[in-house]
């Protein structure tokens, strides 16, 4: 059965225990899990029925948070997260080893992203790691953030029925 709550607390005990949760970003809800492990990272490939050779986007809280994670953060870049983020802009940017290649599909890139939510923003403040994060809908039923119907998904932490607004993202890549 799945628990409809607010509690940050909570949330973080979850995820700390690599387990999956639901949060919201400006564009839709979204499957949350620990992005430095891979078996929570694994979680969220289980739960939405999502094939592995599917990227997964990265979460940060703030922009200095992206030396963590990337190997470069070209000028351009960072001028487009200093007007955009928060926000519904990811940057495709080359990885760090930190980030697990189940993360990137074995990619040298990770999709980069500083959501636009009170609740998620507080909750990214608390933790130690970054989340990953793709939209709620299965797989089956959706594909990425283009899903504008999002399905039911029996996980333990996570509401159902979900519905969140869609709009425009924006994806650049960088070499």
């Amino acid at each position: 059965m799945a628990t409809i709550s607010n509690d940050i607390s909570q949330a973080i005990a979850l995820l700390r225990n690599e387990e999956v949760v639901a949060i919201p970003t400006e564009t839709v809800y979204g499957l949350a899990a620990n992005a430095l492990s891979p078996v929570a990272v694994a979680k969220i490939f289980e739960v939405k029925n999502r094939p592995t050779f599917d990227p997964l986007i990265v979460h940060i809280s703030t922009i200095d948070e992206v030396k963590k994670y990337a190997t470069d953060f070209p000028d351009s870049a960072r001028r487009l997260a200093e007007k955009f983020w928060p926000g519904p802009l990811t940057l495709l940017l080359k990885k760090k080893n930190i980030i697990p290649g189940l993360v990137t599909s074995g990619l040298d890139t990770v999709g980069l992203r500083c959501p636009d939510h009170p609740l998620t923003m507080a909750l990214l403040n608390q933790l130690d790691f970054p989340l990953a994060a793709p939209s709620a809908g299965r797989s089956s039923f959706c594909h990425g953030s283009s899903c504008a119907a999002l399905s039911s998904i029996e996980v333990e932490t996570m509401p159902k029925p979900l519905n969140a607004p869609i709009r425009n993202r924006s994806v650049k890549r960088w070499k």
